[in-house]
C-alpha cells in the first residue's frame, strides 16, 4: 500500500457368542441322544434333522453376514497442492508452521559478520513466532497473486477481480472476517488496490462500480495479507500490450535496486538516489511517442509496524537528504512508482480506503449515536488494519457514509483518496516486503513471478 511522506500523526471381529448360538449346539446334541435311546424314533428324527438343517444353515449364513467386519473408512489424505482458485489452507499445505522462507540475502561490508555471529543467530532464533506469521502471510500472498496473474483478463470488472483476490486470501488463512474480530486475527492487510493508468495508488472499487478492465489498461495490483498483525505488502503491474513493457521493466528494476541497497545502517536518502538513477535510465515509447520514465517523487516506501501498515520511516524513490538509517529488526515495504506523466500525484476521485487514526480523540466529540456505533464496528472488526467500504458492506452495515464523514471530520478515521498523476499518463508499481533480521535480509514476499 503506497505511502506519502508521513504526517505528524504517524511519527489466528470379535463377536461375542450369543444365546442363540449356544442353543443351536445343544439342539444337535439332543438329536444324537434320541437316535441312541430309541431306534423306533429314528425316521422321525431324520425328518426333523432334514427340516432343521436348512434352517440352521440359513441362520448361520445370516449371522455370518450380520457379523461380517466392515472395512474401515480410508482417511482422507491431507491436500498437498493448491487448487485453482486457491481454497486450501496454507497451514494444511505446510504443517507444523514450516512455511517457506523468502529470499535470504547476506549483509554486506561491515555487517557481513552478522551471517555467522553466534549472538545474532541466537537473536534470530528468538523470533520464531514472528517469522512463522510473516512467512504464512507471504506464502498466502504468493499463491493468491500467482493465481490472479493467470486468471485476470480484460473484460472482467474491477469488483470481480478484487472480490476474487480477497476471498482467496481469506480462504487460505482460514478467516472469512465475518464474525466480530475475525479479520483482526488474519486476512486482508489492507483493501486490494486496482489502480488503472494514471491512478497510481489507493483505488479499490466501491459498491456499484462497473469499471471493466480493458486491453489498453496498465493496472497496478496492490495486495496486503496479514497473520496476527504481521503485514506483507507486495504489488505488481499488469499490462496486456507490449508497448508498456519498458515502463514495467523500469519500475521492477528500480524496486530491485531499492531492495539491494536496503540493509541495516543504510541511509534512506541514499537508497532513494539509487532508485531514481535506475528508474530514470529507462524510456518508453507509447503510440509513437517516447516518454522518459520518471519516479513519482511524492510517493515513498515505508516501514511496517505491528498492525500498522505505515510506520514512521519513509523510503524515498528520488534523491533525498534524509539521513535516517534502517535498523536491525525493521520491516520495510520497498515500493517504487514510475510514470510517463508529471511524476507527481494528487488526491482525486471517490474514496474507498480508510483506517483508524493512531491517536483517537475523546469519544464525547461525537454527538451521533450512529457515528459512535459505526466507530465501535470499525474498532471491533478492523482495529488499525485499513479497510474499505466493501468490507463494511460485507458486515451488513447500511447507510453509513454520512456517519463515516463525521468520523473523518472529527479525527477518528483517516481517509485515503486515490493518488493520480496527469490525465492520459501511465504509471506502474512493483513492491516487496523485507525483514532486516539480525543475521540476514529476508525478502519475505519474493517469488518466482517477481
Amino acid at each position: 500500500m503506497a505511502a506519502e511522506p508521513p504526517s505528524e500523526e504517524l511519527k489466528k471381529l470379535s463377536v461375542n457368542e450369543d444365546g442363540s448360538a449356544k442353543a443351536a449346539g445343544a439342539s444337535n446334541g439332543a438329536s444324537h441322544g434320541a437316535n441312541d435311546d430309541a431306534a423306533e424314533h429314528s425316521d422321525d428324527s431324520e425328518d426333523e434333522a432334514e427340516n432343521q438343517a436348512p434352517d440352521e444353515a440359513d441362520g448361520a449364513a445370516k449371522k455370518k453376514k450380520k457379523n461380517k467386519k466392515r472395512k474401515p473408512k480410508k482417511k482422507k489424505k491431507a491436500p498437498t497442492a493448491q487448487t485453482e482458485p486457491p481454497s486450501v489452507l496454507i497451514s494444511q499445505l505446510f504443517p507444523n508452521n514450516t512455511y517457506p522462507k523468502g529470499e535470504e540475502v547476506e549483509y554486506r561490508d561491515e555487517n557481513l559478520y552478522r551471517t555467522t555471529n553466534e549472538e545474532k543467530r541466537h537473536l534470530d532464533n528468538l523470533n520464531s513466532e514472528f517469522l512463522s506469521d510473516y512467512r504464512q502471510a507471504a506464502e498466502t500472498h504468493r499463491q493468491v497473486r500467482q493465481w490472479a496473474q493467470k486468471s485476470i483478463k480484460p473484460g472482467q470488472t474491477l469488483t470481480e477481480i478484487a472480490n476474487n483476490i480477497e476471498d482467496s486470501v481469506r480462504r487460505l488463512v482460514g478467516h472469512d472476517g465475518l464474525a466480530e474480530g475475525d479479520a483482526i486475527v488474519a486476512g486482508m492487510g489492507f483493501p486490494t488496490g486496482l489502480n488503472l493508468d494514471e491512478i497510481a495508488a489507493h483505488f479499490s472499487p466501491n459498491a456499484g462500480n462497473t469499471t471493466v478492465l480493458q486491453q489498453s489498461n496498465v493496472m497496478k495490483v496492490d495486495i496486503g495479507v496479514h497473520v496476527n498483525g504481521r503485514i506483507v505488502d507486495s504489488a505488481f503491474t499488469m499490462a496486456f500490450d507490449p508497448m508498456y513493457d519498458n515502463l514495467l521493466a523500469a519500475v521492477k528494476a528500480a524496486t530491485n535496486t531499492g531492495i539491494k541497497e536496503a540493509g541495516i545502517d543504510a541511509r534512506l536518502g541514499e537508497i532513494g538516489e539509487k532508485i531514481q538513477e535506475t528508474m530514470e535510465s529507462y524510456e518508453c515509447e507509447i503510440n509513437g511517442t517516447t516518454y522518459p520514465v520518471k519516479s513519482i517523487r511524492n510517493l515513498t516506501g515505508h516501514n511496517i509496524l505491528h498492525y500498522s501498515i505505515h510506520g514512521t520511516k519513509s523510503v524515498p524513490i528520488v534523491k533525498s537528504h534524509d539521513t535516517t538509517k534502517m535498523e536491525e529488526g525493521d520491516v520495510f515495504a520497498i515500493e517504487t512508482f514510475g510514470s510517463t506523466g508529471a511524476g507527481y500525484v494528487h488526491d482525486q476521485g471517490e474514496v474507498s480506503h480508510y483506517a483508524l487514526c493512531q491517536d483517537q480523540p475523546n469519544i464525547n466529540k461525537l454527538r451521533s449515536a450512529q457515528a459512535k456505533k459505526l466507530l465501535y464496528t470499525i474498532k471491533k472488526n478492523f482495529s488499525t488494519i485499513p479497510f474499505c467500504r466493501r468490507y463494511l458492506d460485507r458486515l451488513e452495515q447500511k447507510n453509513y457514509l454520512y456517519y463515516m464523514k463525521n468520523l473523518v471530520d472529527y479525527g477518528f478515521v483517516q481517509e485515503y483518496p486515490p493518488l493520480v498523476d496527469k490525465k492520459g499518463s501511465y504509471t506502474a508499481q512493483f513492491e516487496h516486503t523485507i525483514l532486516l533480521r539480525p543475521t540476514v535480509k529476508e525478502v519475505i514476499s519474493r517469488g518466482d513471478d517477481y
